[in-house]
């Protein structure tokens, strides 16, 4: 292929036609390469690289993203959440889709009276430092996914960077 023009591999120049599904694409970064680096995004990031998931549904798609950019997404397994106030609202319906589909949900405090409020279960983990502590729960293997959003304050800031980083060094997705 390296190469050969586009036109002699069939593709013609111009509006390609239109083509059926939902088409997602995921930066690659390499976070898990730079030690004490904030995982978050800011408008200095670049990505190293794209790629895309193509499928019928949005959560295939994005399943495929996900995947080829180097994250290993479980169907099953443990999920960590630990929200800010103005996100706990929004995190209700993800939390429930989870559960529906089986994941066991571990949360901290605040995030797990959100969920009880709603009907889902969850099991309190304790914050950083405390008794059952979160991070040794990610770096123990226990947990598959994490959602964690950022909060105003310097001790939650704190907290959110490590849990962020911790998930990073341990290969655990970490949806922020």
């Amino acid at each position: 292929i390296i190469g050969d023009k586009l036109v002699d591999l069939g593709y013609q120049p111009g509006i390609q036609p239109y083509t059926e599904g939902v088409f997602v694409k995921a930066p690659v970064f390499s976070f898990n390469k730079l030690k004490n680096v904030a995982i978050t995004l800011g408008p200095d990031m670049k990505s190293t690289g794209e790629v895309m998931g193509t499928d019928a549904t949005m959560e295939k798609a994005l399943f495929k993203g996900l995947t080829a950019s180097g994250m290993e997404v479980k169907d099953h397994g443990t999920v960590l959440m630990t929200v800010s106030d103005k996100d706990k609202d929004e995190i209700v319906s993800i939390a429930q889709r989870l559960n529906e589909v089986g994941y066991r949900i571990l949360a901290t405090q605040g995030t797990a009276r959100k969920l009880a409020e709603n009907n889902i279960p969850s099991e309190v983990v304790g914050k950083i430092g405390g008794e059952d502590d979160l991070l040794t729960r990610i770096q123990n293997g226990e947990v598959q996914i994490v959602v964690n959003t950022m909060t105003k304050g310097k001790e939650f800031e704190r907290d959110g960077f490590q849990i962020r980083r911790a998930s990073v060094e341990n290969g655990v997705p970490c949806l922020t």
